[in-house]
């Protein structure tokens, strides 16, 4: 009965990869019920253990660079909340408010195009194509679907000018501009982690952790059956550091001392959390921490655009950062490359568990 299972339940994704259309083509045709491949697991959907009393971080940049003391004081906010919750909101980033009202237009747009329009960009080719469309990018069949689409970009294809026409006409100005603020943020937040770390402000730069970024434009429609399913199962991203710009719409959720917390939407604010990455290379000092995000449950879709930033060479061996190993043992390996993690994070699949232990160091 299982193998049958399994056969059908491979069916239903490859089924679904080959309409090309995303759940965005399952509302579009009327559904009233998710179909089961979407449906997940009671321990997954759990959502009494919700705390409101947490509240996640709120770091505010303005004077930064103003005085000495201002930037400890920053310094040591951001040092705490990457230790204790591995998640924090950032005020006054120098990000400016229409810029990030534009793109989540501009990513809407794309998503809410008619399907023969938006079908031209769909791949599943995480290699070569630098824009792309697609749904659920490591589905398969022994984990469930989300419920959400998702376009991505990549920083390097964006900042060569004459790829200008080909990036998605109803969103390209707002992709360019967006990007663009996001690389000028990137050595602002490498600097601060670096001493946060207890490190001089360019170490992070120079071993080159922030020097590419990926850019994805998340479409979270409205679900029939919201109860059912989830926008993004339980995961913890894969990058050094991660900036997330969401909606107003909400859904967010942080995983803090085993319990579900909100990060509610706030304008003018973007969401860092920390990654694998940084788990890996601040010896645990500063945490990845899974999050996950509900099922819309309001009459208007969710949109939120993610850049991640990650090491430039792919192939270059890290570990550990030696100038953190006097006072604590190494916990993980020092020869780990960016390809051999990415390779075991997709192959596990978004299952709920992380990635971390498999590159530990035996006791």
């Amino acid at each position: 009965m299982e193998a049958v299972d399994h056969c059908e339940a491979e069916k239903r994704v490859k089924e679904f990869k080959e309409t090309k259309a995303g759940v965005k083509g399952i509302v579009d045709s009327g559904a009233t019920k998710i179909p089961k491949m979407f449906v997940h697991s009671p321990e997954d959907l759990q959502q009494t253990h919700i705390d409101h009393d947490f509240r996640v971080p709120v770091i505010d940049l303005k004077g930064l660079d103003q005085s000495t003391e201002r930037r400890k004081e920053v310094v040591n906010e951001i040092s705490k909340a990457a230790e204790e919750w591995g998640f924090f909101q950032i005020m006054n980033h120098g990000v400016p408010l229409d810029v990030m009202e534009e793109i989540l237009k501009g990513v809407r747009r794309f998503h809410e195009q008619p399907h023969e329009t938006k079908v031209e960009w769909y791949s599943l080719d995480f290699k070569n194509k630098a824009v792309k469309y697609y749904s659920n990018g490591n589905l398969n069949a022994s984990n469930p679907a989300d419920w959400r689409d998702s376009m991505s970009w990549n920083c390097r294809f964006v900042e060569d000018q004459s790829n200008f026409q080909a990036l998605p006409q109803v969103c390209r100005r707002e992709i360019v501009e967006y990007s663009k603020h996001m690389t000028e943020l990137r050595e602002k937040l490498s600097e601060l982690l670096s001493e946060a770390l207890g490190l001089r402000s360019d170490f992070l730069s120079s071993i080159r952790c922030f020097k590419s970024e990926t850019f994805v434009g998340h479409y979270y429609p409205v679900c029939p059956e919201p109860h059912l399913t989830l926008g993004a199962t339980k995961h913890s991203d894969i990058s050094y550091l991660t900036l997330l710009l969401q909606d107003s719409t909400g859904g967010l959720q942080v995983l803090h001392q085993n319990v579900w917390v909100d990060v509610p939407p706030a304008q003018g604010a973007l969401v860092a959390n920390l990654g694998d990455l940084m788990q890996i290379i601040s010896n645990d000092k500063f945490k990845s921490v899974e999050h996950r995000v509900l099922a819309t449950r309001t009459a208007e879709p969710r949109t939120s655009v993610a850049c991640f930033f990650n090491a430039e060479d792919k192939l270059k061996p890290f570990g550990p950062i030696k100038e953190l190993l006097s006072k604590n043992p190494p916990i993980y390996r020092d020869n780990i490359t960016f390809g051999e993690f990415m390779a075991y994070y997709m192959s596990k699949g978004l299952d709920g568990n992380s990635a971390l232990p498999h590159f530990r160091l035996m006791n």
